[in-house]
């Protein structure tokens, strides 16, 4: 039975940390998970992005600003490297919904991770924990020349 207190007290102390959970939001580089093959091979060249107030053509046709919220599983996995798989999910999310809407651009991206609205034209936020990753985002959908 001693044996027994002993595995217990030894699994409480090891196991205490996940007990607090860890949500770090942090700003990761959109060049890097854009310009990778990964990204490249996932979102294709269908749709165009622009993050922030980045330069893009004009408009011709508008079809709203739409939004999405993707998480990962972050377990074994270092938080860029899962904020950029669930950065991917979400870039996923929107080229389907230009498509979907008959647009070919989604433009004036920007992060909304925890409803904090976020825009750059260099990084995105995630929040990391133990566990999960996520990534919000919000742009609007158009047709761009």
């Amino acid at each position: 039975m001693a044996w027994y207190r002993c595995f217990l007290l030894v699994s409480l102390v090891a196991f205490s940390g996940l007990s607090q959970a860890r949500d770090d939001v942090a700003a990761y580089s959109l060049a890097d998970i854009m310009g990778s093959q990964l990204g490249k091979e996932k979102l294709g060249g269908e749709v165009k992005f622009y993050f922030g107030s980045s330069k893009h053509s004009r408009v011709l046709k508008e079809f709203g600003e739409f939004s999405t919220s993707k998480k990962t599983n972050a377990f074994g996995k270092s938080d860029t490297k899962a904020c950029q798989w669930a950065f991917l999910s979400a870039m996923i999310a929107l080229r389907d919904r230009a498509l979907l809407e008959g647009g070919n651009a989604v433009v004036n991206i920007k992060s909304n991770y925890k409803h904090n609205l976020t825009s750059s034209n260099d990084t995105f936020q995630c929040g990391a924990g133990a566990v999960m990753a996520g990534v919000a985002l919000t742009g609007s959908v158009v047709t761009i020349k």
